[in-house]
């Protein structure tokens, strides 16, 4: 049977008086003692939403996009800090020309959007070069034009894959070495945990507490496979256009409530 915001056993319409309901008792049940600092989204089920709807894929990711601004808004109600939304992955650069194309405009544009409304701060991961020179230049903009405001923080990762992003932050840690004259003995006695961090798109952020998936999918797919050693993971059934502030809620809900050992 379905729960307000689930997705188990099909669409299920919920009178949104009944939402309000739900949404207050489940404020009233988060510990806001322990409200993560930063939360990462892998926004999943775009396409399949749009699929069960008899629509195109190009529908679906437009129907997300949309939907960004909302759940940001509801992550900084929350006290949220940092909200990194993982937008287009190195193994999503292998679609179709055409739903390649749509797609980043979309991301492109939606990234433009959010800088200009002013809330955001926006930091964009990921590597660029994986992506056409126009959209490139959009999302850099983008961030530019965000850098000043005093709001939350928002990383979107494009053309972002987590052994992609590990590779890269040794490639730039060996190149500094070399341009600093160090030997290969050199390096390899000073390559450890700290110096590949400060290397990582993330740098100088603290690693995610809480990593929410959408779409029912129990798996990390790559998501930034370095920082998460010791976060928190919460698997929601409801695809991305469908995910709601109860969704969110829960995920909060259950955060607060479980026992951080951290390796200990």
């Amino acid at each position: 049977m379905a729960t307000p915001g689930g997705r188990e056993g099909g669409p299920m319409r919920i009178p949104e008086f009944l939402y309000s309901i739900y949404e207050r008792r489940l404020v009233r049940e988060i510990d806001v003692t322990r409200i993560p600092c930063h939360v990462g989204i892998i926004l999943d089920g775009n396409r399949r939403w749009a699929r069960e709807l008899g629509s195109s894929a190009a529908t679906g990711h437009r129907e997300g996009a949309y939907h960004v601004d909302e759940v940001l808004d509801w992550c900084d109600e929350a006290g949220i800090e940092i909200v990194t939304l993982w937008m287009l992955s190195t193994d999503n650069l292998n679609r179709s020309d055409d739903e390649l194309r749509e797609l980043i405009g979309i991301i492109a544009q939606t990234v433009e959007n959010l800088a200009s409304s002013g809330k955001w701060r926006i930091r964009v991961i990921g590597d660029l070069d994986l992506v056409p020179d126009d959209a490139a230049a959009r999302l850099r903009t983008a961030a530019e034009v965000s850098s000043g405001s005093r709001g939350m923080t928002v990383n979107i990762a494009v053309g972002y894959g987590g052994r992609h992003e590990i590779t890269d932050a040794v490639r730039k840690y060996l190149r500094e070495q070399d341009a600093a004259g160090a030997s290969l003995e050199d390096v390899a006695e000073q390559l450890n945990v700290a110096a590949i961090t400060e290397h990582m798109y993330t740098s100088g952020q603290p690693d995610p507490d809480l990593i929410i998936r959408t779409s029912g999918e129990q798996r990390m797919s790559g998501f930034m496979l370095w920082q998460t050693v010791h976060t928190e993971l919460y698997f929601c059934e409801a695809y991305w256009p469908e995910f709601r502030r109860t969704d969110l809620l829960r995920a909060l809900r259950d955060y607060s409530a479980r026992e951080r050992r951290m390796g200990r």
